[in-house]
């Protein structure tokens, strides 16, 4: 969900071309999206239908300018990978600090749990969108 929105974004505000993946520190390779994270998507006009789970490797590490994590265990693994300083809380790459800087993976949950990590995300994509645009991301 947060790489469709984040490409959303980042469409919406004109970017030139910036690639938005995704990568799961446990995914399973090739696996679809999530029936919660593909409906709560499509209540907001995004399509999950083609998107297949790929595991961070530490080649894909090594080839991205920026990795954004949900949670700090998933930022301390892609640090194991080599990211460094390239990687980061997307809460905190937008902005927010203190209990807010995690975002609960919905993975499993209810629905209503993936409409609430859905709005989270989404308000969040903006200004991740704007920093990468004004050239900040480190």
């Amino acid at each position: 969900m947060a790489a469709a929105l984040l490409t959303r974004a980042l469409e919406a505000s004109g970017a030139p071309s910036v690639t938005v993946e995704s990568a799961g520190t446990g995914a399973w390779e090739g696996a679809p999206a999530s029936e919660g994270a593909y409906l709560v998507s499509l209540e907001h006009g995004l399509d999950l239908s083609t998107h297949r789970a790929r595991l961070l490797s530490r080649s894909a590490v090594e080839k991205s300018d920026l990795i954004l994590t949900m949670s700090r265990t998933h930022l301390a693994r892609v640090r194991e990978l080599g990211a460094g300083h390239r990687a980061h809380l997307l809460a905190e790459y937008a902005g927010r600090v203190g209990p807010e800087a995690e975002i609960s993976d919905p993975y499993g949950r209810e629905l209503e749990e993936y409409r609430v990590t859905f709005r989270v995300l989404a308000g969040m994509m903006p200004a991740i969108a704007m920093r990468l645009l004004e050239g900040r991301a480190e």
